[in-house]
């Protein structure tokens, strides 16, 4: 954990924040003491719920059937 006075950090702020994207924690004080932690953003990530869309989608039977032009044009037939 890097700390630095108020001063340093307004001045080198741009460095500070490649620091703190990169993982590391910087600790900005004012008279040696702490005021503030820079550390790396992270998104609120919810967890996954399994069985949340459960009976809210319908596959259709015939979900990948094609049409015989359909699949010999993905094939790399002609006509």
């Amino acid at each position: 954990m890097k700390t630095v006075n108020v001063y340093e950090a307004k001045t080198h702020l741009s460095q500070l924040l490649d620091l703190a994207a990169s993982g590391e924690e910087v600790v900005i004080a004012r008279a040696g003491r702490p005021l503030a932690k820079l550390i790396p953003y992270q998104a609120n990530v919810q967890p996954r719920k399994p069985g949340y869309w459960k009976g809210k989608v319908r596959i259709a039977k015939d979900f990948d059937a094609l049409p015989d032009t359909v699949l010999k044009a993905f094939e790399g037939h002609e006509g």
